[in-house]
C-alpha cells in the first residue's frame, strides 16, 4: 500500500516526465533543435513534415538500450539490423507526427503557465518539498537536455496523451459486459491425450549428408561475432572515497554544522481496510465501508481478520491491514492528515482518498528527535569522505579524460599519472556479456570504432556509471567467425532427429483429430484424468491452447481440439466432456472484467484511430535509408 499510494501521489504526469527524459524526439518542433538537414538526410516524410536520420538513429540506438536492459548478455545487437525491426521503429516515428499534427488541427494546447505548474508539482524536481530550479537543470544536464528541448517534449507529449484520450470514449452495451463475463466464467471439463516426438524416433534414421545440408542452410545461426580483449583504466568516485581520511575533529565539527541533517523523523505505524471505490459506483461502497466500520467499533478485536477479508490492498491485506513503519510525506494527504492526527490504537471513522474508502487503525509512534554523534559518526565520515572524494574526483578527471586523449598509443601515462591500475578483460562481444563497468553501450561502441581497432587509439574517457570513467584499448582482435561444422555433427543429428519425429507426431496428432471430430475412434490413445478447467486455473497451458479448447464447439458432446504442443513438441489432443455455465457471478470480479474489456476495446479504438489517420495522410517512406549503412 505503501508504494502504491506513493506512486499515485506523485502523480502518472511524474510517469511520462521521467520517462520523457529517456525516448528519442519524434515530435513537431524538433527541427528547432537539430541541425539543418538536406535531402539525403530524410527518412521519411509525413505530409510534408520530415523524419531525419539522425532521429531515426537516436531512436534506433534508444531501442538498442532497451533490449539490452531487457536481454542482458542475452542482447545482440545485429538484431537491430533487421528490415522489420528498422520498419517498426520507422513506424513509431510516423505515428508519432501523425498525432501531433492532428493535435494542432484539433486545437488542443498547453498554455505555459499549466506546464510551469505541472513541473513544478513534480516531488523528483523539488528539494525539501518545493520545486528546486537547480535540481530541475542537474536532473536535464545529467541527460545532455536542455529546458527548452525537455519542455517541449513534455508540452507535446501531454498533447498527444489528451488526443488519444478525446478522440474515442469507450461504451460497451450492459448485454455485452454480461455474455463477456458469463464466457470468461465459464468451465470446461476436458482430458487430454498426447501424440509426443519420442514414440516415432527408433523410426527414422538421420543421413549424414542431411545434417551437413542443415548445417549450411542454418549458417548464420553459428556465427561467432567479432570479440576484443581490452586494456583498461578506470577513475572511480567510489574508490577516491576509500582512500580519504576523515579525522575525529572534522567529524565532530561538521555534526555540529549539520545536527539539523540528523534529526530523526516521527514515524506511525498503521493497518487499515481500503474498500475500492468505483467512480461510478461510490454509494455502494461506501455503505460496505461503513458496514465494516460499525462491526470493529463494536468488536475492535476483529480489525486483522476484517482486513484479511474485506481490504482490496493486496500488500497489506494478507498482513492484516499493517502497512508498517512511515514518516509524513509517504501517503496521501487525506490518509496522512487522518494517521498524524491519531493517538495510539485508536481507530478513524471513514477516510476517503484516491483509492476508494480506508479504515485505520494507529499501532504504533516511533517518535524523532537528534541522534547523538556516537550513533552517527560512521555516517559522518563517510559523507566528508565522499565529498572529498567528489572534489578529488573533479580534480582528476580532466587529467584523466586530456592525458588519454593527448597520449593514446598507451594507458600507461594516465596509470602512472594518476596511480591507476591497468587492468586486463577477457574477450568480450559487443552485447558487453555482464563484464562489470565494461557492460557499456557507449564504451563497447568506441571499442569497436575504427580508432580503436584499426588505429590502435584509446578510447576516449566515457562515463559508464556516475562519477566512474573508463578508458580502454584493443589488444586483442578477433574477427566473426562460425563453429565448425566437425564440433557441430552429433548435436545437429539430435536437432535433425528431434525435428523430424516432431513433425510426424504433428501429423499423426492432426489425423487422429480429423477422425475424432468426425465421430470416429482412434486406437492406441491414452487419455488423462477428466479435469475441469476455466480462464484461471489453466493459466499454465498457454494462452494459445487455452483459447482453442473454449473455441471448441460445445452443442455436441464430448467435442475434440487439439494443437501442437508448445512445451516439449507433440501433439495434444483435448477431449471436452462437460461445459459448467457460471451462476452468481461476484460483483467485484463483474467490474473487473468490465474494466479490462473496456482497455482492450480502447487499444483496437487506438489502432484503428492511428491506421485512420494515416491513411489520411501523405506518407513517404526511402526504403533505402532504412537499411544499416555500410562502413
Amino acid at each position: 500500500m505503501l508504494e502504491i499510494i506513493r506512486e499515485r501521489a506523485h502523480g502518472l504526469i511524474a510517469k511520462i516526465i521521467l520517462g520523457l527524459i529517456t525516448v528519442p524526439f519524434a515530435l513537431w518542433g524538433v527541427d528547432s533543435y537539430i541541425r539543418h538537414s538536406d535531402k539525403a538526410d530524410i527518412v521519411a516524410q509525413v505530409d510534408g513534415q520530415k523524419i531525419t536520420r539522425q532521429e531515426f538513429g537516436q531512436a534506433l540506438k534508444e531501442k538498442q538500450d532497451q533490449m539490452r536492459a531487457e536481454l542482458g548478455a542475452r542482447f545482440d545487437p545485429a538484431a537491430l539490423d533487421r528490415p522489420e525491426i528498422r520498419q517498426s521503429i520507422l513506424d513509431g516515428l510516423v505515428q508519432q507526427r501523425l498525432l501531433a499534427m492532428e493535435s494542432v488541427n484539433a486545437g488542443l494546447n498547453m498554455p505555459d503557465a499549466l506546464l510551469a505548474s505541472i513541473i513544478s508539482s513534480i516531488p523528483e524536481f523539488q528539494q525539501d518539498g518545493k520545486f528546486s530550479p537547480a535540481r530541475y537543470e542537474s536532473m536535464l544536464q545529467a541527460q545532455n537536455m536542455t529546458k527548452p528541448v525537455f519542455e517541449n517534449r513534455l508540452r507535446q507529449n501531454l498533447l498527444l496523451r489528451q488526443l488519444i484520450e478525446v478522440s474515442h470514449g469507450v461504451a460497451v452495451p450492459h448485454t455485452t459486459e454480461e455474455k463477456v463475463v458469463r464466457l470468461a466464467e465459464q468451465q470446461r471439463e476436458i482430458s487430454q491425450a498426447m501424440v509426443t516426438p519420442e514414440h516415432y524416433m527408433v523410426q527414422i534414421k538421420i543421413d549424414p549428408a542431411d545434417v551437413k545440408a542443415y548445417y549450411d542452410k542454418h549458417h548464420e545461426e553459428f556465427r561467432i561475432p567479432e570479440q576484443v580483449k581490452l586494456d583498461y583504466v578506470a577513475l572511480s568516485l567510489d574508490e577516491l572515497a576509500q582512500q580519504m581520511v576523515a579525522g575525529e575533529d572534522e567529524v565532530k565539527k561538521y555534526y555540529d554544522e549539520h545536527s539539523a541533517q540528523y534529526q530523526e523523523q516521527e514515524q506511525r505505524r498503521a493497518s487499515h481496510i481500503l474498500i475500492a471505490a468505483d467512480p461510478t459506483d461510490k454509494p455502494a461502497a461506501r455503505a460496505q465501508a461503513e458496514k465494516i466500520l460499525k462491526e470493529i467499533k463494536q468488536s475492535p478485536a476483529k480489525f486483522e481478520a476484517l482486513a484479511k477479508q474485506y481490504s482490496k490492498d493486496p500488500g497489506s491485506a494478507v498482513k492484516g491491514g499493517d502497512l508498517g513503519f512511515f514518516p509524513r510525506g509517504a501517503m496521501v494527504k487525506p490518509f496522512e492528515d487522518t494517521v498524524f492526527g491519531m493517538k495510539g490504537g485508536e481507530i478513524s471513522d471513514l477516510v476517503q482518498s484516491d483509492f476508494g474508502f480506508h479504515i485505520i487503525k494507529l499501532t504504533a509512534i516511533k517518535h524523532g528527535g537528534a541522534r547523538s554523534l556516537d550513533e552517527v559518526k560512521g555516517e559522518v565520515a563517510q559523507e566528508l569522505k565522499m565529498q572529498k572524494a567528489a572534489k578529488k574526483f573533479a580534480e582528476l578527471a580532466e587529467t584523466f579524460s586530456n592525458t588519454v586523449y593527448e597520449q593514446s598509443d598507451s594507458l600507461k601515462p594516465v596509470a602512472d599519472k594518476l596511480k591507476l591500475k591497468i587492468q586486463a578483460s577477457p574477450l568480450i562481444g559487443k552485447n558487453g556479456a555482464n563484464q562489470g563497468l565494461l557492460n557499456n553501450p557507449k564504451l563497447l561502441e568506441a571499442v569497436f570504432s575504427e580508432d580503436a581497432l584499426k588505429l590502435k587509439r584509446n578510447t576516449q574517457a566515457i562515463e559508464v556509471a556516475p562519477n566512474t570513467l573508463v578508458a580502454a584499448r584493443v589488444t586483442e582482435y578477433t574477427a566473426p567467425t562460425y563453429k565448425p561444422f566437425e564440433e557441430l555433427n552429433t548435436e545437429l543429428a539430435k536437432r535433425l532427429l528431434r525435428e523430424q519425429s516432431n513433425a510426424m507426431a504433428v501429423k499423426q496428432g492432426k489425423e487422429a483429430l480429423a477422425v475424432l471430430q468426425k465421430g470416429g475412434t482412434v486406437a492406441d490413445l491414452q487419455w488423462g484424468a477428466q479435469i475441469m478447467i476455466n480462464r484461471e486455473n489453466a493459466s499454465t497451458m498457454g494462452k494459445e491452447a487455452l483459447s482453442q479448447i473454449f473455441r471448441a464447439d460445445a452443442d455436441k458432446l464430448p467435442a475434440y481440439t487439439g494443437f501442437e504442443n508448445p512445451k516439449g513438441g507433440g501433439f495434444l489432443l483435448v477431449k471436452v466432456g462437460k461445459v459448467v455455465d457460471a451462476g452468481t457471478i461476484d460483483p467485484e470480479k463483474k467490474k473487473s472484467y468490465s474494466s479490462q474489456l473496456r482497455q482492450s476495446l480502447s487499444q483496437e479504438y487506438s489502432l484503428a484511430y492511428l491506421a485512420s489517420l494515416k491513411q489520411k495522410a501523405d506518407v513517404r517512406i526511402t526504403k533505402e535509408k532504412l537499411e544499416k549503412p555500410e562502413h
